[in-house]
């Protein structure tokens, strides 16, 4: 059987670790008057750190050794293993790998688990193919899983490619690919679909991850979606659902992208008296200016340990707890024979990180990279938006007489079906000044009509957003009033090859242009973030929506049809727990 972690266990590099752990040869680099959090028994005590190459050969008392290559004095700072975040769509901070690898990995990340779920649906295996091409030489260590949900809602969406079994078992038997990733179709899970028994069959037998999203799941639900093999989640809604997902031996992993969540988390942490083995930390989805401006994993702690959590345990689930859902003992703790993915922390409140470690190379130092990133070594795919130009026709609810009944999405985010009467003039529905148009184009070729849905909940509106950016489809949707603004925005993101735009009184007011797979630029991450908060700022000023989760943020979930409760899909209006597709939103 061959080694897991060649790099590690050479024996000349083993012999040179023995010798330096017994002061008998030098360290590579010696990281002196530094103290360990050691997470394995919560401690933070005074300690010297050798490595040689990428293993971390000795912990020792202060000044115990001297020798070394290269002597880092810490100044007291804290030494803490390289963050693991257990599950994340690079996708969500728009960027490519290379360009997350520079912002994450000068704030202390040193391994991600990576769901390329939306460029999956977007280009399929050649697009995931991609993704791990992107992803290898870079400081970060990039853990692709296996997207299982392409399209999340089979059915209910259509997307740009089709996974089943057999594409899946291809993926697991790549070596970059560490499991299966979120799978979403719980209604398809339960009810023992062909399409999801054989997914998930080739994850249990590949003997890798087979990770889960089991959103609003509880009792028997929760029990059938765990007795098919599927072993974690992210979506979590309240710190009852958090328990009974922990004691059903769910492997969690807590989300710093739907932050409200972490104070009822760390108040049942509390009550337990500890955070369990089976809790790891995740960033899910970050926006590209949340991502530069506080960061992913370290804001994360940062707001845990605010909320009261004690911070070496908070550390634990960064850390710890991730290695070994991961079944990576070479990572997760500072010590001995483990790799050297280390950062240094200024304190354990800020997390800011002053160095960072990976495979023993110091990659990073206050906040920047020590040495450029290599190129890129494949062209990232783009030219994916096949679809014609819309018209203002398009955008046509149609209806007879002059009044008639439709069933609406009621509310946003935690949506379900409203009804309501609506005046119809020239043939086609007056949508009501309180209310908003959602129209979902398919932008794969599968047809060039929208499906088309009535919002209710979202303010009211004076122009248009639309956005590539849809989970987990990705097809084209735009949200507003007015069928010329609307036009304008699709056109304007047809054209450009995806990507996010807000419009009002037939100007564009801002335009995010994301080329790569209508999801990704290739452009600096503050240029991303900087037009990101341009588009933000301008949806935010076509709709007098004031709730808690910014309008740019709802519109791109307002899709997601594997989820409970009513959602606009390309297909129409759609449910993700009764499979109901409903296709002409008039009732009378």
């Amino acid at each position: 059987m061959s080694s897991p972690y060649p790099d590690l266990n050479d024996p000349a590099l083993r012999d040179r670790a023995v010798r330096a752990a017994q002061g008998q040869e030098a360290f590579d680099t010696l990281l002196v008057n530094g103290r360990v959090a050691d997470v394995a028994t919560g401690e933070v005590r005074d300690a010297d750190v050798g490595l040689v190459g990428p293993l971390i050969a000795s912990v020792h008392p202060r000044g115990t050794f001297r020798e070394a290559g290269e002597v880092i004095d810490l100044g007291g700072r804290i030494v803490a293993p390289g963050l693991i975040d257990s599950h994340l769509h690079i996708e969500s901070s728009m960027v490519t790998p290379r360009t997350y690898a520079g912002v994450v990995v000068p704030q202390g990340t040193t391994t991600i688990c990576w769901d390329p779920h939306e460029v999956g649906n977007v280009g399929g295996l050649e697009a995931v193919r991609w993704a791990i091409a992107a992803s290898r030489g870079l400081p970060l260590r990039i853990i692709v899983l296996a997207p299982s949900c392409v399209p999340s809602a089979p059915g209910l969406e259509r997307s740009g490619a089709t996974f089943d079994g057999t594409a899946m078992q291809e993926m697991l038997s790549w070596p970059e690919v560490g499991g299966v990733a979120e799978i979403m179709d719980m209604r398809g899970v339960l009810a023992r679909t062909p399409l999801m028994r054989s997914i998930t069959q080739a994850g249990l037998d590949s003997g890798k991850l087979v990770c889960g999203h089991a959103r609003d799941l509880a009792g028997k639900g929760l029990q059938g979606f765990l007795a098919a093999g599927i072993e974690s989640d992210h979506e979590i809604t309240s710190e009852a659902d958090l328990l009974e997902k922990i004691r059903a031996g769910m492997t969690i992993e807590l989300r710093v992208s739907h932050e409200d969540i972490l104070p009822q988390a760390v108040a049942l942490f509390h009550k337990l008296g500890y955070v369990p083995q089976t809790v790891t930390l995740c960033t899910d989805d970050i926006f590209p200016d949340d991502l530069v401006s506080r960061g992913g994993m370290s804001y994360m702690l940062r707001r845990l340990v605010q909320l009261g959590l004690d911070p070496v345990q908070a550390l634990r689930a960064a850390t710890l707890n991730t290695a070994m859902r991961l079944q990576r003992r070479d990572l997760g703790l500072v010590a001995p024979g483990r790799r050297a993915d280390l950062v240094v922390f200024d304190d354990l409140t800020e997390f800011r990180a002053h160095h960072v470690f990976a495979s023993g190379r110091h990659v990073a130092e206050n906040g920047e990279l020590c040495e450029a990133l290599r190129p890129d070594p494949v062209a990232a795919p783009t030219e994916t938006m096949k679809l014609a130009l819309t018209t203002e026709q398009s955008f046509y609810i149609r209806a007879s007489g002059a009044h008639a009944r439709v069933r609406t999405v009621a509310i946003p985010r935690t949506t379900r079906w409203g009804e309501r009467d609506v005046a119809v003039k020239d043939g086609h529905v007056v949508i009501p000044e309180d209310a908003a148009l959602m129209a979902v184009f398919n932008r794969y070729g599968a047809s060039d009509v929208p499906g088309l849905g009535i919002l209710e909940g979202w303010g009211e509106w004076s122009g248009a957003v639309a956005t590539t950016v849809l989970h987990d489809s990705h097809n084209l949707a735009v949200i507003g009033r007015g069928e010329a603004d609307m036009m304008l925005a699709a056109n304007t993101l047809i054209k450009s090859g995806g990507g996010m735009v807000a419009v009002r009184d037939g100007k564009v007011l801002a335009h995010l242009e994301l080329p790569v797979c209508g999801l990704l630029s290739a452009a600096a991450p503050e240029e991303v973030a900087r037009q990101f908060n341009a588009v933000r700022d301008a949806c935010a000023s076509v709709t007098t929506w004031n709730g808690h989760t910014a309008v740019i943020k709802l519109m791109i979930g307002a899709s997601l049809a594997c989820n409970p409760g009513p959602h606009v899909t390309d297909m129409g209006i759609t449910s993700g727990m009764t499979g109901e597709v409903v296709t002409d939103c008039v009732l009378a």
